[in-house]
């Protein structure tokens, strides 16, 4: 077995100890949460899916939060993730877990289950850039390869994704700008999907199969709303964000490129932060709490024997 690293060790330890989190599982397999582009697992206090795995873990749920570059392509993201799972996997004695990802953490989650399907039962895709991202394929218009601006960019997020990494306390974990930025446009994101296409329906924006052929169950859900409670100071950015892509969005992903496997609904009431409970739960109080659909999906997963 891998060695496990000391940050990993003690947060399994953390989320196994029955007198904290571990309580029995109410899914046959342990659920694992994936952040996207510039996440955390636990910054400062901070959760990355706000109140989700601590409300999963009092329900009777089994759930990780494991940590990937903050920024990096997806498939190095994945690589780290799976060498994760398999230390999850050997520490509880599961066969397999249930992948959530969020933004580019749906790519990073789609990797490993393409990969390594015999670990997985199921991926879902919460605002998943499966397609690419219209805002980041802006951005590499204005970055030219080579150019200075690219260069600076480069170094400038860089060293931010180490800030993060490093003040949660991942800072081992190595941080690449342009493979991400290649990773989350639309035309690395139509090639990571020819070599990764399991989940992806057959045209975009369509329904796909729950099932896809590796044995792996697919879902996605997202939303199409930028300005969501007057009480977030982030959704302004989200409302700026929106202005920049065509049709519906949630700010930074078009409904369509959320797309994977069985759509459960892709016109929440919700922007790219509420849809992991951020920014500290606000969120649309007309709309299902964000909280409530991760236990919904929990439960849709149990039911179906995962």
């Amino acid at each position: 077995m891998k060695k496990i690293p000391l940050f990993l060790f003690v947060t399994l330890l953390f989320f196994m100890n029955p007198c904290c989190h571990a309580k029995k599982t109410t899914t046959q397999y342990p659920v694992v949460l994936v952040h996207g582009l510039m996440g955390f697992d636990n910054l400062l206090g901070l959760d990355y899916f706000y109140n989700i795995a601590t409300s999963l873990n009092q329900d009777g749920t089994l759930v990780f939060t494991p940590a990937v570059s903050a920024i990096n392509s997806s498939e190095i993201r994945g690589e780290q993730l799976l060498t994760q799972v398999e230390t999850i996997l050997a520490l509880t004695g599961a066969k397999k877990v249930n992948l959530i990802g969020h933004s580019q953490g749906a790519q990073t989650v789609r990797y490993v289950a393409s990969t390594r399907p015999d670990l997985i039962a199921s991926v879902t895709s919460i605002g998943g850039a499966n397609y690419g991202s219209e805002i980041i394929d802006l951005i590499n218009q204005k970055l030219p390869a080579n150019s200075q601006a690219q260069h600076a960019a480069q170094l400038i997020f860089d060293a931010l994704g180490g800030v993060i990494s490093l003040l949660s306390g991942n800072s081992e974990l190595p941080q690449n700008t342009l493979g991400a930025l290649n990773s989350l446009s639309t035309q690395g994101a139509n090639t990571f999907n020819q070599k990764y296409p399991e989940g992806l329906p057959v045209n975009k924006c369509e329904q796909g199969q729950i099932v896809a052929e590796n044995g792996v169950y697919y879902f996605s859900w997202s939303g199409t709303a930028a300005l969501t409670n007057i009480l977030d100071l982030t959704d302004l950015p989200m409302l700026l964000g929106s202005l920049l892509i065509l049709g519906k969005d949630d700010g930074l992903i078009s409904r369509c490129s959320s797309h994977l496997g069985y759509v459960i609904k892709d016109n929440y009431e919700m922007n790219h932060l509420d849809e992991i409970n951020q920014f500290i739960g606000l969120h649309n109080f007309r709309e299902v709490d964000p909280i409530e659909l991760y236990r919904q999906h929990v439960k849709r997963l149990r039911e179906l024997g995962l």
